[in-house]
């Protein structure tokens, strides 16, 4: 089916047609004309299955032309990248419209934002709490919102946004249409979908819980007083063309990008506490080519366009097993190959055991060859029935427990 049979306006179309789409994904198949029809609709799907066309197509066919009362349409982020992604997906689907879109997010100051909203925004693309603050100020109301849309819902959750996301949802009127997308549906999300929304229609495309098959995924184990020099290694063993290195935290980022650049590496660094221009300069300079190595927090791990990234590294395990998904579902993308490799120290194991439950399948643990290796208990062989990654025993002094050997990484 082409997009021109779903009932979209001949104007979106050509956006559509400028934007270089012919057919529509699954999740805009089922979408778009659910959102066309005035339904309410919860979107189950993950990131890279095209939802932001999903509602902005149908929503840009009934928006018609602009007009001054204020924003009619109110798409809430949990990311200032997110939101400047979708505000400008928006703009390319739109450009034969007359429309006006802005986007909100904090990080950068409020001039230009107060000048599109006070100029009359059709469209407004916002995280919350920037949101909160311009109508704490009377620079935007949301009485007029006709169509709210809360993207990436369960990372908004994650992010501890969703009292901020009722507080907005109460200011928008009673009577609009809603959608909801979100990789997974959490008992919270469950409870303001049916707080928010009027009996919605649920659409649940390529959920995953497993890793994509394009992606090598395997577990480094090491004491924890070298991980740091087996990060070090792995790099200068393995030949990638890109490579995202995920940590826990914002400082930990920090902490391992000053210790990469001591090692002559490329570095960029993401995470929350860089200013707008500076996470804005690590994209593009990732994306360029001018940084062989991109250091985030799990802010970098949904959503973001970053294509062509050969290898990921988990410097730390992350605790919720959807992260890991996402995590390593930034390599191998568009059915190229990738390597995403795990670090892990013995405080791990609960949470690596965690992913292989998610995942149902036990992810290979590797040595890199002649690193010269300290004890570890995670070196020992399982007892019987233990989660992997536990301590067993060690017999006659060797370690037991089918490790195997690798150089480190496959050339791409």
């Amino acid at each position: 089916m082409k997009f021109a049979a779903l009932g979209l306006s001949e104007k979106v179309l050509e956006g559509v047609r400028a934007a270089g789409y012919t057919e529509p994904t699954p999740i805009q198949l089922r979408a778009i004309p659910l959102v066309l029809s005035g339904k309410d609709v919860i979107g189950s799907a993950q990131t890279g299955t095209g939802k932001t066309a999903a509602f902005a197509l149908p929503i840009l066919s009934r928006l018609g032309h602009h007009n001054p009362v204020g924003p009619r349409v109110l798409i809430l982020e949990p990311t200032r990248e997110l939101a400047a992604q979708v505000e400008t997906a928006f703009r390319d689907y739109a450009r034969f419209l007359d429309l006006k879109i802005t986007v909100v997010f904090g990080g950068v100051g409020y001039g230009k934002q107060n000048d599109e909203l006070r100029a009359g925004a059709d469209i407004v693309v916002a995280t919350p709490g920037r949101l909160l603050d311009h109508l704490e100020q009377g620079t935007l109301k949301l009485d007029k919102v006709e169509f709210l849309v809360l993207d990436e819902a369960d990372r908004m959750l994650d992010m501890g946004f969703l009292p901020d996301v009722r507080r907005l949802v109460e200011k928008c009127p009673r009577k609009r249409h809603s959608a909801l997308f979100s990789a997974t549906i959490p008992p919270q999300i469950e409870t303001l979908i049916q707080w928010a929304m009027h009996d919605p229609e649920t659409i649940e495309i390529g959920a995953r819980r497993t890793p994509a098959e394009t992606v090598k995924h395997v577990i480094y184990p090491v004491s924890d007083t070298q991980k740091t020099d087996l990060l070090l290694e792995l790099l200068n063993r393995v030949n990638y063309d890109s490579v995202i290195i995920f940590c826990r935290t914002k400082h930990g980022a920090d902490r391992a990008a000053t210790l990469l650049k001591r090692a002559n590496h490329a570095v960029a660094v993401l995470h929350s506490n860089r200013t707008q221009k500076e996470r804005e300069q690590a994209l593009a300079g990732f994306r360029e080519g001018k940084y062989e190595v991109l250091v985030a927090t799990d802010i970098a791990a949904r959503g973001l366009d970053i294509a062509d990234v050969s290898h990921v590294i988990n410097y730390d395990v992350p605790q919720h097993p959807e992260d890991y998904i996402h995590r390593i579902g930034r390599t191998g993308r568009a059915e190229n190959t990738g390597d995403a490799f795990t670090i892990m120290v013995a405080e791990d194991a609960p949470h690596v055991f965690a992913i292989e439950r998610f995942i149902s399948q036990k992810i290979p643990r590797v040595k890199l060859e002649n690193f010269d290796y300290r004890y570890t208990a995670l070196f020992e062989e399982p007892k019987a029935g233990a989660p992997a990654g536990f301590p067993g025993k060690v017999r006659g002094g060797r370690v037991h427990g089918g490790y195997h050997f690798a150089p480190g990484g496959r050339r791409r």
